[in-house]
């Protein structure tokens, strides 16, 4: 959505999507605005208890059911599980996407880790054309005047124009794009706690290439998950960024996370954007 800062000013009724890497402060600032009653739509969360609900619920009862204890417990209806998913905790979410490598650290054999990529893409790809319904919803249920659109950093890869027609069609879409300094914390934070990603089919095929080669491996049970999500993760920012700044470009605009980080209220944000469409 294209629009002046003076009709941004006078829109009574404003919807943003954030788009951005995982970490840039997209849900950071989705907070801050839930704080002053707008409506917080999650990706993740829509996609954890909307669209990936029951195979997340049967990755856990496969894990549950290799203990004999739990087993016979769940056999005879004594227990049941699920999911406690919230917008601040998605771990679940990030589970059952999880890591490619050798089974006995936890890791997924190649065609159990593509079908769990392609169910989180097709997830992820419903939660954005659910937009639009839902800032309906957040209106006339909730009673929320605004709407942010928190989306997952993967939103770039979905190569889905769709997608990107409708969220252009009924927000703003605000790339907040990573400094220097956002890259190296990035970086530093997954090397503390490598987390499972989403990876485009051709970018994951070439890179899983290049790895292999350059570890010298020859099965892709070999590889130490973890080593893998660190070899993926510079290289998975540095490709996104270019398909980030292209959906700029084309159907949004650009704000700098330092910019950003300082906000601690509406009126700060609000007039931070405001700038940014008086810039052009």
């Amino acid at each position: 959505m294209r629009m002046t800062a003076a009709e941004f000013r006078r829109w009574d009724a404003k919807s943003i999507t954030f788009l951005g890497m995982s970490g840039v402060g997209k849900t950071f600032l989705s907070t801050k605005l839930r704080e002053s009653h707008w409506f917080h739509y999650s990706a993740d969360y829509r996609i954890g208890t909307r669209y990936l609900s029951e195979p997340i619920l049967d990755n856990i009862k496969r894990q549950a059911m290799q203990v004999p204890f739990l087993r016979e417990l769940l056999r005879s209806d004594s227990i049941y599980i699920s999911n406690n998913i919230t917008v601040d905790n998605l771990t679940a979410v990030l589970t059952f996407l999880g890591k490619l490598g050798d089974a006995t650290h936890g890791g997924l054999a190649l065609p159990e880790f593509k079908r769990r990529q392609q169910l989180y893409r097709d997830a992820e790809v419903a939660a954005m054309l659910d937009v639009p319904e839902f800032i309906d919803k957040a209106r006339a249920i909730y009673g929320y005047r605004h709407f942010v659109n928190d989306s997952a950093g993967s939103l770039c890869e979905l190569g889905d124009p769709e997608v990107l027609n409708v969220l252009a069609a009924n927000t703003l879409i605000v790339y907040i794009e990573a400094t220097a300094e956002n890259g190296r914390e990035l970086l530093k934070r997954a090397e503390a706690d490598p987390k499972p990603l989403y990876y485009r089919t051709e970018f994951l095929d070439a890179e899983l290439a290049r790895f292999m080669h350059a570890r010298a491996l020859e099965h892709v049970d070999q590889i130490t998950p973890d080593d893998f999500v660190l070899w993926m993760f510079p290289r998975l920012f540095q490709a996104r960024i270019p398909r980030y700044e292209a959906i700029a470009k084309a159907h949004g605009y650009t704000i700098r996370a330092d910019a950003l980080a300082m906000i601690e209220t509406e009126a700060e944000f609000v007039a931070c954007i405001e700038q940014v469409l008086e810039a052009g």
